[in-house]
C-alpha cells in the first residue's frame, strides 16, 4: 500500500520527515513524499487527495470531515508565531485600517490575526488582507508596497536584521489571553483509510520525529536543503523552534488549544464548527 504524505519544502517539515524519507522508519506500507508549498496542500486537502498531510489549523476546520488529526508532528508557537511588522513603529489605530500583507488566507496566520483583530478593535472587525506569497512579504514591506506585513518562517528569527520592527506577536498574544501554545501546523490522515492505517501512520510519524531529533547532525544537513539560504546555526534555531517535545506529542495542551483556536474561530464566524477527531 502506497501513502502519499504532503508536506511543506521547509526545513523544520524536511527534518521530522527524515527518518522516512532516509527508510530509518520501517513500515509495510510505502511512503511517496510530495513536497508542495501550504497553501496548495490546504486546497488539496479540501478534496482529500493525499492520503496523508501537513495542513495549517484554520484549513483543518474545512476538512475535518474528511481528515483526523494526528498527535504527532504539529508546529506550535511556544510564546512566539507570527508576527506583524513594519519599516518602523505603526499605532494601533493606523493597522486597523491599514492594508497587510498576508500569507494565505486558509493559513493559520490569518486566522490568529482576524482573532486579534477582534481583540483589539471590536467584534466583526476585520483586517484589510492581500494575499502575498509567505518568501516575498518581507520584501514587499522593505520596499514599501506594503506598510505592514504578516510573517511566518524563519522571517521571525530575521525580520531584525532586515531592517524591520515587530508591531504585534500572535504567540505572544495568544499565551496572554489563554496560557496555552498557539496552533500552527498539523498533520492529518484521511479518516477512510480505517483504523489499522491511520494507527501504523501515526506511528511512522511519530518514529519519524524521533529519529531525526535522536540523529539531530543527519537529520539537519538533510533539513538545510529546504532552509532557503539561512546560514547552519539559523536553521537549527529554526528547527529546534518546531520540532521539539511538542512535536513529538501535542498532549492535551496542544489539542486544547487547537479546539479552542478554531472554536474561537467558529464564534467570530471564519471557520465552521468542528469536531476535532485524534488519532493516538
Amino acid at each position: 500500500m502506497k501513502i502519499r504524505i504532503g508536506h511543506s519544502p521547509d526545513s523544520d517539515d524536511a527534518f521530522m520527515f527524515w527518518g522516512l524519507a532516509s527508510g530509518t522508519v520501517e513500515s509495510p506500507y510505502e511512503y511517496e513524499h510530495i513536497l508542495r508549498d501550504i497553501q496548495t496542500l490546504n486546497e488539496w486537502a479540501k478534496e482529500g487527495k493525499l492520503e496523508s498531510s501537513a495542513v495549517s489549523v484554520h484549513a483543518f476546520a474545512h476538512v475535518a470531515d474528511k481528515y483526523a488529526l494526528l498527535r504527532h508532528g504539529g508546529s506550535f508557537g511556544e510564546q512566539y508565531g507570527p508576527m506583524l511588522v513594519a519599516l518602523a513603529d505603526v499605532p494601533l489605530e493606523e493597522i486597523k485600517e491599514t492594508t497587510i500583507a498576508v500569507p494565505g488566507l486558509l493559513t493559520s496566520a490569518y486566522l490568529q490575526l482576524n482573532l486579534w483583530f477582534e481583540d483589539q478593535f471590536g467584534k466583526g472587525v476585520r483586517p484589510k488582507a492581500e494575499v502575498v506569497p509567505f518568501d516575498e512579504i518581507v520584501p514587499a514591506v522593505q520596499q514599501g508596497k506594503y506598510k505592514v506585513g504578516l510573517i511566518i518562517h524563519e522571517g521571525q528569527l530575521t525580520y531584525e536584521k532586515d531592517g524591520l520592527v515587530e508591531l504585534a506577536n500572535m504567540g505572544k498574544w495568544w499565551h496572554a489571553k489563554t496560557g496555552l501554545p498557539l496552533p500552527l501546523g498539523v498533520n492529518v490522515v484521511r479518516k477512510d483509510l480505517g483504523e489499522e492505517v491511520c494507527t501504523e501512520v501515526s506511528r511512522c510519524m511519530r518514529a519519524s520525529i524521533d529519529a531525526g531529533l535522536n540523529n539531530r547532525p543527519k537529520a539537519l544537513e538533510y533539513a538545510l536543503q529546504f532552509a532557503r539560504d539561512m546560514d547552519p546555526e539559523t536553521s537549527d534555531e529554526f528547527v529546534g523552534m518546531y520540532v521539539n517535545e511538542r512535536t513529538r506529542d501535542m498532549g492535551e495542551p496542544g489539542v486544547a488549544a487547537i479546539k479552542l483556536l478554531l472554536q474561537k474561530g467558529a464564534e467570530a464566524g471564519i471557520v465552521p464548527p468542528v469536531e476535532v477527531v485524534v488519532v493516538d
